[in-house]
């Protein structure tokens, strides 16, 4: 079955064309953009790239759902701005969502070349070898029907990511391909590794006690 690609985005000039040229290098017959009201040129890039520009509001959630019920085909792959998907890994997830699987994602690397960038890369590795629930900028993919049927993604301000991924890991079986998509690690390098290991986390652990994921994405952003 083609791939649809569905990339959010907010101000990522300097990122979309790459991820729009690593979709179609994965694959996929299509790459749309989902733009939240970007104020530079990330739409102008994303179209000379060849993505199909969508509009929606500046929530992730929202842009994710967005993409998935305008996209044209049956297997749908989530790709942040800053992500480069690993060449030819279309045929991968057609094939994982052909057979047993109803979710997944990739193994993960960082971009730069920051030596304690190769520590967190073995710690989400590690995490998501045991959790079976790859995170958002593990290029979580998943047929267009099961997403639509299951209701799409929980359109909160943050943890959209996670709740898909531990909704469809209780649906169903989930896979981590063994290819590594390629993302950017600046969050890690501006804010420190312990510190932003340390707030996702705490991040995860409020959500899961409950706490309103408005107050969450307002610490996030903190």
């Amino acid at each position: 079955m083609p791939v649809t690609v569905i990339i959010p985005t907010l101000n990522e000039e300097s990122w979309i064309a790459g991820a729009v040229e690593s979709g179609f290098t994965a694959g996929a017959a299509e790459v749309i953009v989902v733009d939240g009201g970007s104020t530079d040129r990330t739409a102008r890039f994303a179209t000379a790239a060849g993505a199909r520009m969508l509009l929606s509001d500046a929530m992730r959630a929202r842009q994710l759902n967005r993409g998935a019920e305008a996209a044209v085909n049956s297997d749908l792959i989530f790709l942040h701005a800053d992500s480069r998907l690993p060449g030819k890994s279309a045929l991968s997830v057609e094939r994982a969502l052909a057979t047993k699987y109803v979710f997944g994602g990739f193994r993960l690397r960082f971009l730069e070349a920051d030596p304690r960038l190769r520590l967190a890369e073995k710690m989400i590795n590690l995490r998501t070898a045991i959790t079976r629930a790859p995170w958002g900028d593990q290029g979580q993919f998943i047929r267009r029907d099961t997403l639509l049927a299951s209701g799409g993604f929980r359109e909160i301000p943050i943890m959209e990511d996670y709740e898909m991924a531990v909704r469809m890991k209780h649906s169903g079986r989930t896979r981590i391909l063994p290819m590594e998509i390629a993302t950017s690690g600046r969050r890690f390098l501006q804010k420190g590794l312990l510190r932003t290991a340390a707030t996702n986390w705490s991040i995860v652990w409020r959500y899961r006690s409950g706490v309103d994921p408005e107050k969450l994405a307002r610490a996030y952003r903190e």
